[in-house]
């Protein structure tokens, strides 16, 4: 008898978490995580933390911090894997590719 496990995989329910999968996660978060704390485009999401919460708090703090940020987003994404696992792979192949393009950009600039 097959198991429910095996079943939901068969289905593609689940991520299988392959080499190449947890590289595009792991630059998918690493993406992410820079957005979050570093990119100009965030800056209205950081202001609008800051005006709620002072950047010395917890809070404040978390969304400039590169470890601390990227351990909740690294959570989100594998959480992610486990309960809508396309979605996540998609929007974390988008996230990977946008981060080799940068990191690519940043070394042929240099």
């Amino acid at each position: 008898m097959e198991s429910v496990q095996d079943a939901e995989l068969d289905k593609g329910l689940t991520m299988e978490m392959t080499l190449i999968n947890f590289v595009i996660l792991a630059l998918g978060a690493y993406r992410l995580t820079h957005i979050i704390t570093t990119d100009a485009i965030a800056d209205n999401f950081r202001s609008w933390v800051w005006k709620r919460y002072d950047p010395t708090t917890k809070i404040g703090y978390l969304i400039t911090c590169n470890w601390c940020a990227g351990f909740w987003v690294s959570l989100l994404f594998v959480i992610g894997a486990s309960v809508l696992p396309q979605l996540t792979f998609v929007v974390s192949l988008v996230l990977a590719i946008s981060a080799l393009v940068g990191l690519l950009s940043v070394w042929a600039e240099r």
